[in-house]
């Protein structure tokens, strides 16, 4: 049975529905600003733009500042390490032929740090919006993963490959400084060009391995191509239902300064367990144009934040904008959040949060509610519980995941006096996280109306939607619907194929979609290939992605995604993703809590609509502790 179908029994009741959906907010910190100036790419690239112009002096005039403006954002809001896997292929967390985490969101949202090859597969997708089609590409280098854009104009004429390296912080210009260099030209000249001390004005700022002086070897090599290696789904969106709040803190620790909840690896570096990262420009970003000796080591430069979500459904009525699937014995409740369910581990090992035993990730409070069921798969399958105490804690069922479904084994009517708390613990990048500034700081809030249901990234995720072909073959049609009936406003269809070493360009890919239940199809991206240009090394990776997204106007609820092409290559891992109109939203109240020159505040606003603007009164040394959304009726 196809859980689809359930959607028929939801919202019987004639209760109008509210929630807040997609609310983001941003300061003036000239750095970190928050989600709402980097959240879709029209925003980002608008951000990089302003740093860019504020730190150099130079308008993004070209392709090389458009790209030397992106390369500093990203030095300054993403790190080195090792981020938690999830379970992409069902065969367990982390597992699978192709672990890494390669959609450009999540990494940036969820994680905000990954090794070399992972963040600069993510990268690809932000290249393909800045310049255009596989225009980015991953490059296998000396023990390390690196990163190239081809850009075009002035120096670099019809094109060419140039390194953008953030992983290790490091562009390479001429000898006489008057254009970017591309690995093949840098290999068999790199101890020279990465001398900090060859002609160092070229460099018109930018240290050559800017965190560590010994990475320069990494570029001693050209050795494999990566095209398409990594993709971008859809934005970040949190939707927040009546009940619902989320607290972001920029420390690690929560509420009691030593809760350590995450997803990565715990180095435990001072004592604090998690991932983290010594060599960084983040949390320094004003330290990087024009440094002369490049990052000292720090421990704890960088860490993890966290995304506390609490929900206490009233279920009198209040309950239903989280609803999937309700009758006289269940109701099930959806969960879905840009960020990824993070997890206190049972033990101290370096990978202990894959161990069984893992805690503060989900936990429900209230009375005994007996039996419970989740499920991470949209159904297919369900991991049974039974509250028979106060507390619950589920977090080993849905810890490294994105998206769960909670279904408790009574009618709502038998609920109503339950006091049901829901707490799901979450890691996110500090990066992305709104910052206070001193002597009063000036916040910006908006409310998109939107929120989103995901068929993926996860083959489990994706499989119960397969409605004609299969995964793993040329062909696959995958089908997915709105939550509660509301109205589609963006499909974001993606697509991990098996595309051969070396690629051909001439094999076409397409993305079709329907809304009529597959009586006419419409492209949602056409003649996607895989272009051969410039400099190429000798091996390929044999695997690729092709990704796209469109916007549909009117009432459509259900909609058809179709991947094809016309060389026989294989989808190993298709997802679609659709953007819903949420009702017109409730309040929103606003808390920032920070610390300043007069000890330890708190100060809340209340929105008057979707859009709103107030001033936080700060004072002077304000370091930011958290900031938290809270429905209000």
């Amino acid at each position: 049975m196809r859980w689809p179908s359930l959607l028929a029994i939801v919202l019987v009741s004639g209760t109008v529905r509210a929630d807040v959906g997609d609310p983001q907010i941003r300061t003036e910190h000239p750095w970190y600003p928050g989600e709402l100036a980097c959240s879709t790419f029209e925003r980002l690239f608008a951000t990089q733009a302003e740093v860019y112009k504020r730190v150099t002096g130079r308008n993004v005039s070209s392709e090389e500042d458009k790209v030397l403006a992106s390369w500093l954002w990203r030095n300054t809001h993403y790190w080195h390490g090792e981020e938690g896997g999830q379970d992409l292929w069902g065969r367990g967390l982390g597992q699978g032929p192709d672990p890494k985490q390669r959609e450009y969101w999540t990494g940036l949202f969820a994680h905000g740090f990954a090794l070399c090859g992972t963040t600069h597969a993510q990268w690809v997708g932000e290249m393909e919006a800045l310049l255009g089609h596989s225009r980015g590409r991953s490059v296998g280098t000396a023990g390390h993963n690196s990163f190239e854009v081809f850009i075009t104009g002035g120096e670099y004429g019809q094109g060419r490959w140039v390194l953008l390296d953030h992983d290790l912080s490091t562009v390479i210009f001429t000898p006489d400084g008057k254009r970017l260099m591309g690995l093949a030209e840098i290999a068999p000249q790199w101890k020279q060009l990465t001398n900090r001390n060859f002609r160092p004005e070229r460099q018109r700022g930018w240290l050559p391995c800017g965190l560590y002086a010994d990475d320069a070897s990494s570029f001693s090599a050209f050795a494999v191509a990566e095209y398409l290696s990594g993709y971008a789904g859809p934005p970040p969106m949190v939707h927040l239902r009546r009940g619902e709040s989320l607290r972001r803190y920029l420390q690690p620790g929560l509420e009691d300064g030593k809760t350590f909840v995450f997803w990565g690896r715990n180095y435990r570096t001072a004592g604090i367990p998690g991932p983290e990262r010594s060599r960084t420009w983040v949390n320094q970003p004003e330290k990087m144009y024009q440094s002369k000796t490049g990052t000292p080591h720090i421990d704890g430069q960088a860490r993890y934040a966290n995304a506390v979500y609490t929900y206490r459904p009233d279920f009198r009525g209040d309950y239903r904008e989280a609803v999937v699937s309700e009758d006289d014995q269940q109701v099930t409740l959806e969960f879905t959040t840009p960020y990824i369910i993070a997890a206190t581990p049972a033990n101290d090992e370096p990978w202990g949060i894959y161990a069984a035993g893992a805690k503060n990730g989900l936990v429900l409070r209230g009375q005994p509610l007996g039996k419970v069921s989740l499920s991470v798969n949209r159904g297919a399958s369900w991991t049974q519980a039974n509250m028979t105490d106060s507390v619950l804690d589920l977090t080993d069922a849905v810890k490294g995941h994105r998206q769960y479904w909670l279904r408790i084994h009574r009618p709502a009517k038998q609920l109503v006096d339950s006091g049901l708390v829901i707490t799901t613990v979450c890691q996110c990048n500090v990066a992305v996280l709104p910052r206070l500034t001193d002597g009063g700081s000036r916040v910006i809030f908006e409310a998109g109306q939107q929120a989103q249901v995901n068929a993926g990234p996860n083959v489990p995720q994706a499989a119960p939607h397969v409605v004609a072909g299969k995964i793993e073959s040329p062909t696959v049609t995958l089908q997915l619907s709105t939550p509660r009936g509301e109205p589609i406003r963006h499909i974001y269809a993606a697509a991990h194929i098996r595309s051969s070493s070396p690629p051909d360009p001439k094999i076409l890919y397409q993305i079709d979609f329907s809304t009529d239940n597959g009586r006419t199809w419409k492209h949602l991206v056409k003649d996607w290939n895989i272009p051969r240009q410039g400099d190429e090394p000798k091996d390929f990776w044999s695997q690729s992605f092709c990704w796209g997204n469109i916007r549909l106007e009117g009432s459509n609820q259900t909609v058809q995604v179709r991947f094809r092409n016309n060389g026989g290559k294989a989808y190993l891992r298709p997802e679609v993703h659709l953007v819903y109109q949420t009702p017109p939203p409730d309040r929103t109240r606003v808390t920032f809590a920070w610390s300043d020159d007069r000890g330890q505040q708190t100060h809340s606003h209340i929105t008057k609509g979707p859009k709103d603007e107030w001033t936080v009164p700060t004072g002077k040394n304000v370091q930011t502790r958290w900031v938290e959304f809270e429905v209000v009726k």
